[in-house]
């Protein structure tokens, strides 16, 4: 196919276009040019899509067969870009999020649950999940039956720029007493980056529409299969000290900003209790080994580092002060 991604160099967008590269796929990417350079056989266009009419030049009179976008700002830039493909492409994949589901999410939510409100033509950066809703409303109307919505929950593996399972394999390795949330029997659902790249490349080509809930099947892992997994990839000698959602909260730990990937059993809902059934019917493969997705994320990690904006975001993650303290408390 010839694919656009719109983005392209950080970890969503990086990894659709290593997986377009390798399928074969004549790959476009576009944006600002700023943050790294486009990979070796790729078209690079260059515009800040905020601005519609260098949107419009960079684009000229091409047409591709796929565009794939991870857009999370201000929905009218994603409704823009939208209506200006949707003449000149014949598939949208848009990579949302399940956070657009209407809290308490119900257990085995399947794509028919009900989600929050959100405008297409909203053009401020505001709540993330209103602004993701927004988002696929946007695809929606330029590409109706033409669209794919993807909502992951957390995507692991290499190139990850959010500060989830970065700042978690930092602190295994760093070892001693880690303090582990909630239970080790907690539920996790999770889609390696890489394989949701493919499958959003194989949908485009079969011309797949609709929404789908995109990770690995319900009760599949666990939190402590997750800790226990980075111990061994990274070689850690770390004591996991389990903590309940009750000491936690007590403390004023913040879930899933404090410690990534944390929600309590009262905040969860549905959330880790997803049905998948309609993706995984259209292809998408979660089959990778836990320990491999790890593996591959430590050992970019170690090879690249952080991206440099994750190395001064001193919001990711628990502060060692309060970790002590509420490892103190634990006993």
């Amino acid at each position: 196919m010839r694919v656009l991604v719109l983005g392209g160099t950080h970890y969503v967008g990086r990894a659709l276009v290593e997986a377009a590269l390798a399928r074969g796929d004549d790959v476009s990417t576009l944006n600002r040019g700023l943050s790294a350079p486009a990979a070796r056989g790729v078209e690079s266009l260059i515009a800040d899509r905020t601005d519609p009419r260098a949107l419009r030049r960079a684009i000229g009179d091409q047409k591709w067969d796929a565009v794939v976008d991870t857009w999370n700002g201000a929905p009218r830039v994603i409704a823009d870009s939208s209506a200006l493909l949707a003449d000149r492409v014949r598939h949208f994949g848009y990579v949302s999020s399940w956070v657009v589901y209407r809290p308490p999410v119900p257990h085995g939510a399947d794509e028919s649950a009900a989600v929050i409100d959100g405008d297409p033509d909203d053009s401020a950066d505001g709540f993330y999940p209103t602004a993701k809703r927004g988002a696929e409303l946007g695809v929606l109307r330029a590409f109706g039956d033409r669209a794919l919505i993807a909502r992951p929950g957390p995507m692991l593996g290499p190139y990850e720029d959010v500060g989830t399972l970065t700042w978690w394999l930092r602190r295994i390795e760093r070892g001693g007493r880690v303090l582990a949330p909630g239970a080790p029997d907690d539920p996790l659902q999770y889609v390696d980056v890489r394989d949701h790249a493919v499958w959003m490349l194989d949908a485009a080509e079969r011309g797949i529409g609709g929404t789908f809930n995109t990770v690995c099947a319900r009760g599949r892992h666990t939190m402590g299969e997750l800790l226990e997994a980075m111990c061994r990839v990274t070689g850690s000698d770390a004591e996991l000290v389990w903590a309940g959602d009750d000491i936690l909260m007590a403390e004023g730990v913040r879930p899933y900003l404090d410690i990534p990937l944390w929600l309590p059993a009262a905040m969860r809902g549905g959330i880790h209790d997803v049905d998948v059934t309609a993706a995984h019917d259209a292809g998408l493969d979660t089959g990778r080994p836990l320990e491999d997705t790890l593996a591959d994320t430590w050992s970019w990690l170690r090879r690249e580092g952080e991206p440099p904006w994750q190395q001064t975001d001193t919001r990711r993650g628990l502060d060692p002060a309060t970790e002590q303290r509420v490892l103190d408390k634990v006993g």
